[in-house]
């Protein structure tokens, strides 16, 4: 979906600035972005999706555009016209973005057309579509109105955690329910044989060091008589217009039926990717929500999302796939022939991952879509990847139904391996118990710091003074060997092995080898000793702001 190049203007500070409207922090100063951007509005429309009815998109989002609609509608969409991928324009911008505006404070970005391989290839491309913390509680059907972000964030894990409660424990579900192809807006185009080219499409290749450009976001579909169906998103590496590379992790659900079909002598296994899936599937299908289940996933994200899942079934094999996605790539994995090299590529942690020498790979076998699909990437590692809330939440709940006395956890934004527990501490080496079982518990828990019920977990700056002045690291740490770790940590030595640490930042007691006193904070006495004064500054702070000129981060055109 290729359009003729042409010469057009820089998208200017004026418009970058105010496509950012709405959100909270100052965008004062913002560079220039977009040499190859166009002045003015996109032409991409956003609106609600055919599917819908209102006048604005709402809970639950039936499709990837009734969301990016709702993004919209709460001022958290940035629309740019041109960027050009071939000088990493996108790439850059995403980086500074997040520079700007923070891990959870930026906005989403939709661009029109993207230049690749010297095309400029119609889009929409869009990224960060869970990157603002708004769309945490957004996702789960709560409005994130007035209250401050991080606020929003404590509504949502709180709402998810009555979901569990209400459910024993468990993920809620509501099966799929089939719907006819012809109403199914997924398979508006059908595409067979020498027709398929999906170079063709807006999928980028993210950064300078990758191996090519990469399908980032699909919700791989497999299946197996023993191990079930299953949907996990893996990179696929963008090799011809019929040939991509599948990585599923050692220990992923598709890799270990991958593994036992080849075992049996099977020579192909049937896939299906579906791209521009619904913000409730990509939640289940990048997260470990359903780890150790054999339920079906559909019915799962049906259930989070209280509405069942429209589903329709794939042109050439019988996964059953979202009927209102944006595409799905349909094809088949060799079991028996030679593995290909794949990669390398920017990974979670922000490192380049490893080239692999050997990895599965699929022939293209055919692509339905919608009418002009649009193509989300993923920027792993630089952006936000899903909403956090659900995984926050639960591995909250289990924590709780071992040590009650959990108030929060709080995985780190853009420090992938640190996770904050705030617990109500009520005897000696409490702290180091429960970071001892979320180490044991949690692949993705690497330094475990706990700290006490007055510490907001969420508020970093909070949480590294806390650090600083609470915590001694003798005897207050411990460090555990050999631990289950995330396999994609370039730490590592060992790939899915992992040391970690628990840092105890709760006040010691006199028992656990700390002071005999500890002081006040200087924060709690203004507040407990002159309780009229932050109220007071509070009320006339707009009129403090009005004294304030505030000054340029970067410099502007020109300058």
């Amino acid at each position: 979906m290729t359009v003729p190049d042409d010469d057009s203007p820089q998208l200017d500070r004026r418009t970058l600035i105010s496509s950012a409207a709405g959100l909270a922090v100052s965008t004062a100063g913002l560079p220039v972005l977009g040499a190859e951007a166009r002045k003015g509005a996109p032409t991409t429309a956003i609106r609600k999706d055919s599917t819908r009815t209102g006048a604005r998109a709402s809970f639950p989002y039936d499709s990837f555009r009734d969301w990016i609609a709702a993004l919209d509608d709460h001022g958290l969409l940035m629309r740019v016209g041109r960027l050009d991928q071939d000088a990493y324009e996108v790439t850059a911008l995403a980086y500074r973005l997040v520079d700007r505006f923070g891990w959870y404070g930026a906005p989403a970005v939709l661009a029109d057309e993207v230049k690749i391989d010297g095309r400029w290839v119609k889009g929409p491309l869009l990224f960060n579509h869970q990157g603002h913390w708004k769309t945490e509680p957004l996702l789960l059907g709560l409005e994130p109105g007035n209250t401050t972000d991080r606020h929003g964030y404590r509504a949502a894990v709180d709402h998810f955690l009555g979901i569990l409660e209400a459910n024993g424990g468990k993920v809620p579900q509501i099966a799929p329910v089939t719907v006819d192809a012809g109403k199914a807006a997924v398979k508006e185009v059908i595409l067979r044989g020498d027709a398929i080219d999906l170079t063709q499409f807006a999928f980028i290749q993210s950064n300078p060091g990758d191996g090519g450009r990469y399908i980032t976001t699909g919700s791989v579909f497999t299946s197996d008589p023993e191990l079930g169906m299953n949907f996990g998103t893996y990179r696929c590496q963008l090799r011809g217009p019929r040939l991509i590379g599948v990585n599923p992790e050692p220990g992923q659900r598709a890799w270990k039926m991958f593994m036992a079909q080849r075992e049996r002598g099977e020579k192909l296994a049937k896939v299906s990717i579906v791209l521009g899936q619904d913000p409730m599937m990509w939640v289940v299908s990048g997260s470990a929500l359903t780890k150790g289940m054999l339920d079906d996933e559909l019915a799962i994200t049906g259930g989070l999302r209280g509405r069942a899942v429209e589903v329709v079934r794939s042109e050439t094999n019988d996964h059953m796939v979202p009927a209102h996605a944006e595409m799905v790539i349909e094809g088949e994995v060799p079991l028996q022939e030679p593995m290909l090299p794949e990669g390398p590529f920017g990974e979670m942690f922000g490192y380049l991952g490893r080239r692999k020498d050997e990895n599965f790979w699929m022939r293209v076998t055919c692509v339905t879509h919608r009418r002009n699909p649009w193509i989300l990437n993923q920027f792993t590692g630089v952006t936000p990847g899903f909403c956090r809330v659900p995984m926050d939440a639960l591995a909250l709940y289990r924590l709780r139904k071992v040590f009650p006395d959990v108030l929060a956890l709080d995985s780190v934004g853009g420090a992938t391996g640190w996770i904050v527990v705030t617990i109500d501490k009520k005897k000696r080496g409490q702290a180091l118990e429960v970071g001892r079982r979320l180490a044991q518990t949690s692949i993705s828990a690497k330094i475990i710091v706990v700290v006490d019920k007055d510490v907001d977990g969420t508020n970093l700056d909070e949480v590294m003074h806390i650090v600083g002045s609470r915590w001694q690291p003798s005897p207050a740490a411990e460090i555990l060997d050999d631990m289950p770790g995330i396999p994609l940590d370039p730490s590592a030595v060992k790939t899915g092995r992992s040391s970690k640490i628990i840092i105890d930042a709760t006040r010691q007691w006199p028992e656990e080898g700390g002071p005999p006193v500890y002081q006040e904070l200087n924060r709690e006495l203004l507040t407990r000793l002159a309780p009229a004064a932050i109220p007071q500054v509070d009320s006339r702070w707009e009129r403090y702001l009005a004294g304030w000129k505030q000054g340029r981060c970067f410099p502007a055109a020109g300058d």
